[in-house]
């Protein structure tokens, strides 16, 4: 541990966090295609940069300290709590783990997860099949992957937003959005009407309040 800096320095803990969140989503998410392999690192990177900030060193607190001093002088930023940015800056700073931004990052990482385990087999069922995807999760989404993964990188945003994360996080949704249309026009070469019934019928990465009709394969 750092002794100027408590709660940091940690980086045997940041190696640890960042091995399991990233094998954790691999056993979910296992990937097979090139495709898949930049999906999967764009999260592994990202993953890796929250880790080292959050029990390496706070390299966004300490440059930005200054100024958030300025406006929030009551607050010690180099602490390990102070990660926290937006409970610090809401004020819910007795415990911000209890806080509703750190709440709500459980929710959306969560729910991350539970989209990409629900979604992985049945991608993977039809592929070994040779059929399109329009089961499960792909009842209601053409890309529940990236949507998964995209849920998890906000929460993790929502959680402890960092310098190099927040620069990460669009890189990373537009990447996701460039993987998908490239994926659907693979599709549609392959599949041909089918698939324009199905995406006619299932939208891109936002579900419709109502259950899609089931689509023909």
């Amino acid at each position: 541990m750092n002794p100027l800096i408590p709660g940091y320095g940690l980086w045997t803990l940041a190696v640890l966090n960042a091995a399991f969140f990233i094998f954790f989503a691999w056993s979910f998410y296992t990937p097979l295609t090139t495709r898949d392999w930049r999906s999967f690192g764009l999260y592994s990177a990202f993953v890796v940069a929250l880790f080292a900030e959050m029990y390496g060193f706070p390299l966004s607190l300490f440059l930005l300290s200054g100024w958030l001093s300025s406006r929030f002088p009551e607050v010690n930023w180099l602490s390990h709590d102070a990660g926290h940015v937006l409970e610090m800056m809401f004020g819910w700073r007795s415990n911000p783990h209890f806080g509703p931004f750190h709440i709500l990052s459980f929710v959306l990482i969560g729910g991350g997860f539970w989209l990409l385990a629900r979604a992985w087999p049945v991608l993977y069922q039809a592929q070994r099949s040779g059929e399109l995807a329009q089961t499960g999760p792909y009842a209601r989404l053409r890309h529940p992957q990236y949507v998964g993964f995209a849920l998890i990188m906000t929460g993790f945003l929502v959680q402890w937003p960092t310098l190099l994360t927040l620069v990460l996080y669009p890189v990373m949704l537009i990447t996701y959005v460039r993987l998908a249309i490239n994926e659907e026009h693979e599709t549609q070469a392959r599949f041909g009407t089918a698939y324009e019934q199905y995406a006619d019928a299932v939208p891109r990465f936002f579900p419709r309040r109502r259950r899609p009709l089931a689509v023909a394969s």
